[in-house]
């Protein structure tokens, strides 16, 4: 397990390594530059040669590229142009609605899709089976935005049930020492606010959910299905394992594999749908944030935020392959 987990750190490198150089070629090809970003309606072709000259935008490429790589493991991602606080901070004062966000749409994504998608298997052909199919269908087909409006539009405006936008109503007063709002009402023992959290998740949660929910019932009921037509399970059934020891300890057991790897690949899919679900819902997490930086063009927020976000994503894709040992010990030994 060690051998897996050193491997896959030294894979990280060259892959955020590579990462880099695009984004940070992405960035300089964008219009208008860093230096016109930076100015604003204030670039005056002399401005704008002030500041190429002063952040050594008018130097060579590489020579650019080195700097930043340079300030990037010293921990300087660069200032927003719009708050003028450094992007980490920015990133940090964050990360958590993001996660939190992302952890209760992967809670739903996965205590529907599993249970959905084994139902499907074990009842193959039948209504429910069909019925998980077609949802499953819908899940993949409706865009995240549009569903975003459609449960914003119903559930909040038209019914109340749940508030409309934000983060937490604007007139609690809660405590927040982790910056979890959820978990912070739940340490602080501040209940209302704990719950008006809850409140404020669930709808993004549901919208950002729906797409790896529907992937997840999918995989479920594909691998369910192969499984308990394996060869070992018939011999488990010969020998006369059967009811819930069979289901749980051999069949749903040895399904998890691909679907433990599916959850993982969706974490990606939320942190990338995190930026429609949280500008719809005006959730001030890192997708808000980040949406505002592209139609602002803030070049230090997009390179910062974009490459943290990938750093995220392969740390929890490494956290999957530990997962996937844990489950197939034959995974340890490669």
């Amino acid at each position: 397990m060690t051998r897996l987990v050193l491997r896959r750190l030294a894979l990280l490198v060259p892959t955020l390594f590579g990462l880099s150089i695009l984004l940070f070629l992405w960035v300089r090809a964008l219009p208008g530059g860093p230096a016109t970003a930076l100015l604003g309606e204030r670039a005056t072709p002399e401005a704008v040669e002030r500041i190429n000259e002063l952040y050594g935008f008018d130097r060579p490429l590489p020579e650019q590229y080195v700097t930043w790589l340079g300030q990037l493991l010293q921990g300087n991602f660069g200032v927003s142009t719009r708050t003028n606080r450094p992007v980490l901070e920015e990133f940090l004062a964050r990360f958590p609605a993001t996660i939190e966000l992302a952890l209760v749409a992967l809670l739903v994504a996965v205590g529907v899709g599993i249970p959905l998608g084994y139902l499907a298997a074990r009842y193959q052909g039948r209504t429910v089976d069909h019925a998980a199919v077609v949802m499953s269908l819908l899940g993949v087909t409706v865009p995240v935005f549009f569903l975003a409006f459609l449960l914003k539009w119903l559930f909040a405006v038209q019914l109340g049930w749940f508030p409309s936008s934000g983060r937490q109503d604007p007139a609690m007063v809660a405590t927040h020492p982790t910056g979890f709002y959820v978990l912070d009402g739940l340490l602080t023992r501040e209940w209302d606010a704990s719950w008006d959290a809850f409140l404020h998740l669930l709808l993004p949660a549901v919208a950002l959910g729906s797409i790896p929910l529907a992937i997840i019932a999918r995989i479920t009921r594909a691998s369910v299905i192969d499984v308990q037509h394996a060869d070992y399970v018939r011999t488990a059934r010969a020998k006369g394992l059967a009811g819930g020891h069979l289901r749980s300890r051999v069949i749903l057991h040895n399904a998890m594999l691909p679907v433990s790897t599916t959850i993982g690949l969706q974490v990606g899919l939320l942190l990338s749908g995190a930026v429609l679900t949280e500008t719809v819902f005006a959730y001030p997490g890192i997708g808000k944030f980040l949406s505002d930086a592209i139609f602002a063009l803030d070049y230090a927020v997009l390179q910062g935020f974009i490459l943290l976000i990938a750093v995220v994503y392969a740390l929890v894709n490494l956290a999957v392959d530990v997962s996937y040992g844990l489950i197939d010990p034959r995974m340890r030994a490669r």
